[in-house]
């Protein structure tokens, strides 16, 4: 696939006219990249953006304990992050749509690295509640599953958002061990250094070798026009409209109601480690490292060979049932070996799920909005952040870890029943 074609700036619609971003550097990636070359790149870059994130994630808690917060605090920094991410998703993905991906990153990137320039400097807690604030424009993952969706086609787009898994366990990995030893060996301040400036190469990066408009250029088809009329990014009714086109809030609702109850037991799973498992810090870093190593194998090796070979239909309804079935063992488990035979089946259910979804979902709008989708759909993660430790506390207090396995059962089955009854999604793609 060359991407030529696909570099050119989208026919606005109305009297509304794009300007190209950055044209000298727009011409140079056309002339010397293909498509591929350009999703390779993307994966390079989200390694290091993931790095520099879990970096910093893994020495804020350290900081916020040192600026002298409770738990309760803690909890709201963590809140306020949360809302902010939830809030900026669809601002992020409207961006991209009106203005390229390219720019939408490099806004991600320059954001973050003001967060962490920000945290760098925080000496008191007004500070460091500050240093969450650029976070609403921090998207860097959505910005490459955009990316990658505008130049693949929709058989191979499983695939390719798949082996995001791969850059996202690598970045858990390099960015936790490295801001480990670097806040040990040079100060807890020091990761922030680290992070700012590699978020800085990514922002070089991406205005390099990243084309202005990765959209494809579509004549003569009404059918895949925008369904946006404003050109405004703070547009709540196209978003709203976007979300009423066929076929859209059925899966989004499916991604949203099967994914919540593993991701509030996640929320809670450090706090469930040592009261429950009776785990020591190490091994419960362990843990978190075999589930890293898990989301790694199934979403970079595992599901693009099952979407070349499964229809989307097929592996969504698989992946409620496996979802549904972790639930009864979750509600069995008793020890963490249960758990560490449990995690599998969750991890590919988890994933297939998020994977398939966000595929079906960017092929359920025009390809002029499918940023906007992907950002709809990024909020699903920070609304679980804002909500789960609420209802995995409550959940957890009152009646135990199995609670967490009745709720996965009872969310599950009835989805299970609601997607053999209903045909999810309308229409597919033929896998090539």
């Amino acid at each position: 696939m060359n991407i030529e074609a696909l570099a050119k700036p989208q026919q606005a619609t109305g009297d509304a006219k794009e300007e190209p971003l950055g044209k000298h550097y727009k011409d140079r990636a056309v002339n010397m990249t293909s498509a591929q070359w350009v999703i390779q790149v993307t994966y390079l870059i989200t390694v290091v953006d993931l790095s520099c994130m879990f970096m910093q994630m893994g020495i804020v808690p350290y900081l916020a304990t040192n600026l002298g917060l409770d738990a309760v605090e803690f909890g709201y920094l963590q809140t306020v992050f949360g809302v902010l991410q939830l809030l900026g998703g669809p601002i992020f993905g409207r961006f991209a749509d009106r203005f390229g991906t390219r720019a939408a990153l490099i806004l991600s990137y320059m954001a973050e690295s003001l967060c962490f320039f920000l945290l760098s400097v925080s000496t008191s807690i007004p500070l460091l509640f500050l240093s969450r604030v650029p976070s609403i424009f921090m998207h860097g993952l959505p910005g490459a599953q955009m990316v990658i969706t505008d130049l693949t086609t929709p058989a191979q787009r499983g695939d390719a958002l798949g082996k995001l898994g791969l850059c996202f366990g690598a970045g858990v990995i390099i960015g936790s061990s490295l801001g480990g030893t670097l806040a040990t060996t040079f100060g807890v301040y020091f990761p922030c250094y680290v992070a700012f400036s590699g978020c800085l190469v990514c922002a070089l990066m991406v205005l390099i070798f990243i084309p202005a408009q990765t959209k494809p250029q579509v004549k003569g088809n009404t059918t895949q026009e925008s369904v946006s009329k404003s050109s405004s990014v703070f547009n709540l009714t196209e978003i709203i409209h976007l979300m009423k086109l066929p076929g859209v809030m059925d899966v989004f609702l499916i991604k949203v109601f099967s994914g919540l109850p593993t991701g509030v037991f996640l929320m809670m799973f450090s706090i469930i480690s040592i009261d429950f498992f009776h785990l020591e810090a190490a091994q419960t870093g362990y843990l978190m490292s075999y589930f890293g190593i898990l989301q790694m194998v199934i979403q970079g090796l595992v599901i693009g060979r099952l979407t070349s070979r499964c229809s989307e239909r097929a592996l969504l309804i698989s992946s409620v049932i496996v979802m549904s079935g972790v639930g009864i063992g979750m509600a069995l488990m008793t020890n963490v070996f249960h758990y560490c035979v449990i995690v599998a089946p969750m991890v590919f259910s988890f994933s297939t799920l998020g994977i398939i979804t966000d595929s079906i979902l960017t092929k359920s709008v025009p390809a002029s909005d499918t940023g906007t989708m992907l950002g709809i759909s990024s909020s699903v993660a920070p609304l679980t952040r804002t909500i789960g430790p609420t209802i995995g506390g409550f959940l957890y207090r009152r009646f135990g870890v199995s609670s967490f396995g009745y709720l996965q059962l009872v969310v599950n089955a009835p989805l299970l029943l609601y997607l053999l009854k209903k045909k999810i999604p309308q229409k597919e793609e033929k896998v090539q």
